[in-house]
């Protein structure tokens, strides 16, 4: 049994690759096929804790704690491999369909990625009653900026997560990965879908300004949207 998890899925084919190539692939997937679905999960789902006592206790930052560390880390291990597949040792292997493929998706997410980060710089201030500097603030009035940033941060976030399953999978093949690593990373999403899809039911999507400051009329960005809708 053990022989043949460890066999690769193309028989046809070697598992022979460099140093470089073999940890540009392990960076990659810790990134895209763990740390960033984790820290969406984190996100959409987890704004208001089992045990808080929501709407009284509101503000719970874990969830950003847990997102930000976890796409930072991403982030990194993302450079990471990009930089060790750009110093990998030249060869005179031919550059396949697959090999362009992978490629595509793979320079799609980076450029995901980056924006991702860079994004969080436009975000604008904050504000809100917990803000001592200031009650005004782009978050807290709900102005342009901060919608404009929201959609952009969360469509390229979810645009992200969705190509990098492309980038994972093309570069599993193009590795000629184990027949464990398609068993295994599968699996994982495949669990995250089903959290996913029970945690939507179970309806804890909580606006991330209700989670912060609570779903009082009295605040501008709770009366300019109107009441919150399920699902949110």
């Amino acid at each position: 049994m053990l022989d043949w998890l460890l066999t690769p899925i193309d028989a046809t084919r070697p598992h022979d690759l460099g140093l470089h190539l073999k940890y540009h692939g392990r960076l990659m997937v810790i990134a895209w096929g763990f740390l960033v679905p984790a820290g969406v999960i984190a996100a959409r789902f987890f704004k208001v804790l089992p045990n808080q006592r929501f709407p009284e206790e509101v503000g719970n930052l874990v969830w950003w704690r847990s997102h930000l560390v976890a796409q930072i880390g991403a982030l990194l291990l993302m450079l990471g491999g990009l930089y060790l597949v750009l110093t990998r040792p030249e060869t005179t292997d031919s550059l396949t369909v697959g090999i362009w493929i992978h490629r595509a998706f793979g320079w799609a997410v980076l450029w995901l990625g980056l924006t991702q980060a860079l994004s969080g710089a436009f975000r604008g201030s904050k504000g809100g009653p917990t803000d001592r500097r200031n009650m005004r603030g782009d978050h807290y009035d709900m102005t342009p900026r901060r919608l404009a940033f929201e959609i952009l941060h969360k469509a390229a976030g979810y645009a992200a997560l969705g190509l990098s399953m492309g980038a994972v999978l093309s570069g599993m093949w193009q590795a000629n990965a184990p027949i464990w690593m398609w068993i295994v990373l599968p699996a994982w999403w495949a669990m995250l879908a089903v959290l996913f899809v029970l945690f939507q039911r179970r309806g804890m999507v909580i606006d991330t300004y209700v989670a912060l400051w609570g779903p009082d009329a009295i605040h501008p960005g709770n009366a300019r949207r109107g009441p919150p809708q399920a699902g949110e």
